[in-house]
């Protein structure tokens, strides 16, 4: 035998079977080589230490680990001349390896050598979930667990691209053709095996992948805007008694339905302290004054804050503690006040605000206590979303914070709950890292971290498309974490249960009308009152030739357009406030539908495009009230809703360097794309957003 231990070199995807002894890797080597057509490589130390028994039952011994690590390389060279684009390993150097260290304390250089240096494309590891089967070579299923940790841990240590496999026999096929055709569209791409790991146990189907790649080099086409969508053209108008009525007729409704209150507050608040950020990394007090640095950077932000300082609901706070810090702060002058408070206010060692969530940052200040949106949303969701005296709150949040969401929870819910007489039940749920986005440069290539790993960024509030169809409910109220009021809660009720009265209304007749075709009991004439109510309530186009269409295919087509989860969306006059709003738009197959598009989707340098968006009268205020039932009192499958095209391209600056990242399309404009929509104008006074800190300033956010 000739004692060479390199391996050699090929392109041919390597796949190794590694793991403990009786964990099915002949198995798998054998069915994935049947799979793909293709060679496997046996372990030659199952031979060897047959033939060794069967001769006069000598067993395994030290001196045999040299002579199998050769025998096993020679084998797979061998094997590597014949197979077909892939080759399965049934062992190698590694498992010689660790078994010799686990039995004879020690492994032979050149083995050890070898055996980190041998390169595969991936590894399989094994699990201990198979019944453990005896043979004449095999030692006892004793410590299974023991062992499969060393074999774990070596990898680990050794840094290989590795994939742990459980389940049956026919389950570990399956998982392991879908991870290996996963690998294979990966290695014509360039990626590493490494960077294949990173996007699997992320949880990013690799299909993904592909689409995000594309779509970040080839970019998204921009919405068409047809007009923007106005009083009687794509928005309902109600006098202040028509919303009484709808609210009234919610009222009527709800003991019988389920209800929840939706509120997205993933991430931190970053973006609210930005001017803040910005101040402190460009200024040093002993250098230069604030005043100084104001006109410097032509800040118009900062002055506000500073002027306006001790009306913020936490200024006494911040106060309290800077005279706890500095024993003089009282004589300091008025520049190093100022810094001070400001870099308390940002510190990681003490507030550190801008690193929290929204929701649990003092906004709004009352005569016994500061209140934070965690504590107005539960005001708020009591007031409309209860049935039966219980009301549900959802909360997506960042995993890191959702500690954080349960204490300020357990400080409030209590009072909440006794002064309502309501039970609360609050859930919270995450965004999926599945629906991530890779990121490129500037080059479309791949960005990667000073560790040389992959960089992955949140897919955006469309991603939390899936977090809605999971809530089980009938009716579900959406709104901002940020969006919340000190004043006036009653008024901003009847607003928020009236649009859940019209959406009731709407959605029993969309189910009046679905079971009536379901019986058959709809006529010729009945097919005008639906052409009807589908255009002058749904705002839902009929094409041209429908007038052509046989009876029975009218029929199908309506129940297509009815067959489709709703929602009623409050808007609010434009003041100018950045973000989407409600627009007329063509889809790429020439339909014409009422949507909510956000600014970065519009060509603004088309002037026809500008045209419209300078004409838009009405913003969206973030605040909807949706069914995601069906007729037949089914959830929705909402991912079959969404509008693949309408997603965002999204550019970002990460260690100084500008890199591009994919955002799904967003959770209330083309994630809800081809829902039944109705658009309702609701009163400014429902739309109170703090995006950045001075916005706490406005009178909605003031003691009165």
């Amino acid at each position: 035998m000739e004692k060479d231990l390199r391996q050699q070199k090929t392109a041919i995807i390597k796949i190794a079977l590694f793991g403990p002894e009786s964990t099915g890797k002949t198995t798998l080597a054998k069915q994935l080589a049947e799979y793909y057509e293709t060679e496997w490589v046996p372990e030659f130390a199952r031979d060897y230490l047959q033939e060794k028994w069967e001769e006069n039952q000598h067993i395994c011994v030290a001196d045999d680990m040299m002579p199998i690590a050769y025998g096993q390389v020679a084998l797979e060279n061998e094997k590597l001349t014949t197979a077909n684009k892939y080759l399965f390993c049934d062992t190698n150097l590694m498992v010689t390896k660790v078994f010799s260290e686990m039995y004879y304390g020690f492994s032979d250089p050149l083995l050890h050598e070898a055996a980190l240096e041998h390169e595969y494309d991936l590894f399989f590891l094994t699990d201990i979930d198979v019944p453990w089967e005896k043979d004449d070579i095999r030692d006892t299923p004793d410590g299974r667990e023991s062992v499969f940790s060393v074999f774990k841990q070596t990898l680990i240590n050794t840094k290989k691209p590795f994939i742990t496999l459980s389940g049956d026999k026919e389950c570990r096929l399956v998982k392991a053709t879908a991870i290996i055709n996963d690998l294979t569209m990966a290695k014509e791409r360039n990626f590493t095996s490494d960077d294949f790991i990173q996007i699997y146990e992320h949880g990013i189907p690799f299909q993904n992948i592909i689409k995000q790649f594309k779509i970040l080099k080839k970019g998204i086409l921009k919405s068409s805007l047809i007009s923007p969508a106005t009083i009687g053209n794509g928005i309902v108008e109600l006098l202040n008694v028509d919303f009484e009525e709808k609210a009234a007729f919610f009222d009527s409704q709800r003991e019988h339905l389920k209800l929840n209150k939706f509120v997205p507050a993933s991430g931190a608040a970053t973006r609210m302290f930005k001017f803040l950020k910005s101040f402190l990394n460009d200024f040093e007090v002993e250098k230069e004054t604030i005043n100084a640095y104001i006109n410097r950077k032509k800040d118009k932000e900062l002055p506000i804050f500073i002027v306006a300082m001790e009306k913020f609901p936490f200024f006494e706070a911040i106060d309290k503690k800077l005279k706890e810090i500095y024993s003089d702060f009282e004589t300091l002058d008025r520049n190093y006040k100022n810094y001070y408070f400001i870099k308390l206010l940002m510190s990681s060692d003490y507030f550190n605000f801008a690193n929290k969530p929204k929701a649990v940052l003092p906004f709004h200040k009352y005569n016994t206590h500061i209140a934070n949106p965690i504590e107005e949303h539960l005001n708020e969701c009591v007031h409309y979303a209860t049935s039966n005296q219980v009301s549900h709150l959802h909360f997506t949040v960042s995993e890191i914070h959702q500690n954080l969401f349960e204490e300020a929870v357990e400080l409030v819910k209590d009072k909440v709950e006794e002064h309502s007489e309501t039970k609360i039940d609050i859930s919270y749920s995450y965004q999926n890292k599945a629906t991530d986005s890779i990121t490129i440069d500037s080059k479309n290539k791949l960005f990667r971290d000073q560790n040389g790993d992959l960089v992955f960024r949140p897919g955006g509030h469309g991603a939390l498309i899936e977090n809605l169809g999971n809530l089980d409910s009938d009716v579900i109220f959406i709104k901002n974490i940020d969006n919340v009021i000190q004043n006036h809660i009653e008024e901003t009720t009847l607003y928020k249960k009236a649009l859940a009265g019209i959406l009731i209304e709407n959605q029993q007749r969309v189910f009046n009308y679905l079971k009536a075709i379901d019986k058959q009991e709809i006529k010729e004439d009945s097919l005008v009152e639906i052409v009807k109510f589908l255009t002058k309530k749904l705002n839902i186009e009929i094409t041209e030739d429908f007038n052509k269409f046989t009876f029975e295919n009218k029929i199908d087509k309506i129940k297509e357009l009815l067959d489709r989860p709703i929602r009623v969306c409050g808007m609010v006059k434009n003041e100018g406030e950045p973000g989407g709003g409600p627009f007329w738009v063509m889809n790429d197959h020439g339909v014409v539908s009422l949507q909510i598009v956000e600014s970065s989707q519009v060509d603004i340098e088309s002037k026809k495009q500008q045209k419209v968006l300078a004409e838009a009268t009405h913003f969206n205020p973030v605040d909807l009230v949706c069914g995601i039932r069906n007729y037949k009192n089914q959830k929705f499958d909402l991912l079959q809703f969404v509008d693949q095209n309408a997603g965002f391209i999204v550019e970002k600056n990460v260690d100084g360097k500008t890199v591009k990242s994919y955002e799904l399309p967003g959770l209330w404009n083309g994630a809800m794309a081809n829902w039944l929509t109705v658009f309702v104008a609701v009163p400014l006074i429902t739309f109170n957003p703090v995006k950045t800190v001075n916005d706490l300033l406005k009178p909605a956010h003031q003691p009165q």
